[in-house]
Parts: structure tokens; sequence; C-alpha cells
């Protein structure tokens, strides 16, 4: 199977919101949710890594152009698509790639790529924006422009939607809104919430250096392993005193790596972990503040070291007049139910360099079915209830019409 023959599902897709309509919401879902789930399938059967995304940019550009539409392709991978006329616009976020994982589930459509599977729910947020976009170019009328953004990236950092802003992406838009897949969430709910809704995320990778020795005399060298373990515990319980509790910070150690005989002082060693705060002030005084710790705690070890902080992405902050839009959205598209509160994720988005231009928000879908285990993301054994698709379909072109004041 390729992209280009999306496998359908085995019987219709009920459609949770189902007369809730716009008539002409509930018309085009009528006739093709199942189209929304065969793409979505095809995708998951064919995942693709960040910045390599070239089938999935293909097939997405291909069922816009077939609907009459005009893509405009991002250099590399991803593209842009306008939908109707005005002097406001509203985008709405898709991201493409996968992760590099070997998916473990028995679905007919898992990932037919070894090590690379979408355990993220990329494939159902493409599809969503798809069938959304479909969706609103069916309208009589719309009362503003509507942008598609597929982003290419997003598992990596800092994250393609920095490539999107820089091919002028949100050129006029006025708001943007995304939503993203929550297994913890029953289908049929969308989970918003004003402020951060994500965390930033750093990574950190330092490296140290010693002339080596002997282990019977490390005075009369600089005792690597000794010094690793000195920030390994001595950097986060510094930063847990000189950052504000309530911001949420927290530095969790991945990596660390040295040495190789019992009796020996190594000369080499590297430690590596994530760097994670909820609130952006922070997230702007977290590398200078972790270099000066640094070196105060080697000082005394003489240890040689280099320190790579790489700043990753900002928290998702929505603001709260578009996040009050995405509830109403939710709600006029899938019952007043449908809409509840969420919690504020140590997971980082690179939604948020969006919202460093321009106001929006992003929601979390519920994809659970309401019975048995609730898998996370990034697991290889994550799928998703397909009834979210027709849900975040009707999600997404209620939060344009909502912005748009139509």
């Amino acid at each position: 199977m390729t992209l280009a023959e999306p496998r359908a599902a085995s019987a219709p897709v009920a459609d949770l919101g189902a007369g809730n309509g716009p008539e002409w919401i509930d018309r085009w879902l009528a006739a093709h949710a199942d189209h929304v789930v065969g793409w979505r399938r095809a995708l998951h059967a064919r995942p693709e890594l960040a910045r390599r995304e070239f089938e999935t940019t293909r097939l997405c550009a291909e069922i816009l152009t077939d609907a009459g539409l005009r893509p405009r392709l991002l250099p590399g991978t991803g593209l842009i698509c306008d939908i109707g006329e005005g002097p406001r616009t509203v985008a709405l976020r898709a991201d493409l790639d996968a992760l590099p994982l070997t998916e473990q589930t028995d679905a007919p459509y898992s990932s037919r790529i070894p090590g690379v599977a979408h355990m993220c729910g990329h494939d159902a947020h493409t599809a969503m924006l798809l069938g959304a976009g479909l969706a609103l170019a069916s309208a009589p009328a719309l009362p503003g422009r509507v942008r598609l953004i597929f982003q290419p990236a997003e598992e990596v950092q800092p994250g393609g939607a920095l490539d999107v802003i820089a091919n002028d992406g949100l050129d006029g838009v006025d708001r943007v809104f995304a939503l993203h897949c929550d297994p913890r969430l029953e289908v049929g709910k969308v989970g918003t919430r004003t402020g951060a809704i994500t965390s930033a995320c750093d990574m950190l990778e330092l490296r140290l250096t010693s002339p080596g020795g002997h282990t019977s005399r490390p005075h009369l060298t600089a005792d690597l392993v000794h010094a690793l373990g000195t920030v390994i515990t001595g950097l986060p319980d510094l930063l847990s005193r000189r950052v504000d509790p309530r911001s949420g910070t927290v530095l969790v150690w991945g990596a660390v790596q040295a040495g190789h005989a019992a009796n020996a002082v190594p000369q080499q060693g590297m430690l590596a972990g994530t760097l994670r705060t909820a609130e952006h002030a922070t997230w702007n005084e977290l590398e200078p503040l972790v270099r000066s710790l640094i070196t105060a705690l080697l000082a005394p070890t003489g240890v040689g070291y280099v320190l790579e902080h790489r700043r990753g992405v900002p928290p998702v902050v929505n603001d709260a007049v578009s996040a009050d839009l995405l509830a109403r959205a939710a709600q006029r598209a899938n019952g007043l139910d449908a809409s509840v509160g969420t919690e504020q994720s140590s997971g980082g988005e690179d939604f948020g360099w969006y919202l460093e231009h321009v106001p929006g928000a992003m929601g979390r879908l519920g994809v659970w079915s309401g019975v048995g285990d609730k898998s996370d993301i990034h697991q290889p054994t994550f799928d998703l209830d397909e009834r979210a698709l027709p849900v975040g379909v009707r999600t997404l072109v209620h939060a344009a019409l909502e912005s748009l004041g139509g």
C-alpha cells in the first residue's frame, strides 16, 4: 500500500457530533468521514521522520489540489494552504513527522517502515486538518481566510514551526489553533486551559575531561567520576534553591558515561539530560544560571568541562481569548459537555513558537475509547479510537469559524 492508496475503515466511523452543524459540515462528514480515517491509516502505515516527510507532504498536496485548492510547498517538506478571503486570517496547524520507534500493535494499518512509527498521533493531526480544510472549502461562504499549516519536524528541537515562520507561514495571521491527541482523555472530549499547557524543554550535555590516573592516587589527578557525581546530585539541588518552585522547573539526567576499569580514573565522561520549566520568564533565565552553577560545582574538582545547553522550545501559553474560543468551538462542534479542563504537561511542543508571534491556543483531543488500558503517547503500543477523527475535524472547523466571527 502507498500513501496514495489509503486503507479504508472496515465499517463507517461514528460521527459523535452529527447534527451539531452547520449543515455543510454534517453533509461533508457524512460523505467523507471514512476518507479521513483512510488518510490517517495510510499515513500511519508509511510514517516518515522529521524533515523527511516527502511522501506525506505529497499526499497532502494531492488531496488539497484535487479539491480545487492551491497549496504552497515549503522548502524541503511541509506545506501551507489558504481557503477563503477576507481581512482576517486564522491558522490551523498539524504536524507531519513520526518517531524513531518500532510499533508494537496488531493494527492492520501498523507501520511498514522498520524503526519508524506514528506513536504521537501526528497521522491523526494531519488527517483531521485535511478533513477540516476540505470541509471548510465546501462551505457556501466563509467569514474570512483560513490557513492550513502542515508543519514538518515537530519531534526535533527547536522544531519545524521555525521553518514555517521563516517562510512567512504566519504573515497576516491573526490567531492560530492546534489539537494534540490525548490518550488519557475519552473520545468526544477536548481539553482546554488558559495559560501554559506544555513546558519549555532544553537539552543539556556536559563533557568532562581529566588527565586520568590510578584510583589509588586520586590526589594526583582530577577525579572525573566524583566530579560527575557532584553535578548529577548537586545541580538539581541548587536549581531547586535558585528557581521559584512554582515555576515547575525540573532537571532529570537521562544518560551518564565514564570509564571502563574499576581501578582507573577515566579521562573523559559525559552527562546528558533535559531541563524543563512551565514558565516562559524562567526559561529565559535558565541557561546563564545553569552555567554559573556548574562552574561553581566543578571548580574545586580540577576537571575540565564543556557544556552544551541546547535551548529547545518555549512553553505553549494559550491566551485567554483563544482558549475560550477553542472551548466554545468544542462545545458547538460536539455538544455542551465536550469541553473539559486539562492540566499543564511537562512535555515540550514547538507550537509554542507560533504563540511567540500571534495569539492562539492548543487543545487536547480525547482519543481513549473509554474502555481498557490507557496507553501513553511515545509508547510503541499507542493507538487511538478513530471516532476522535470527526470530533477533531469539527473542532478545528468551529475554531476557525469562532475566531473569524462566523
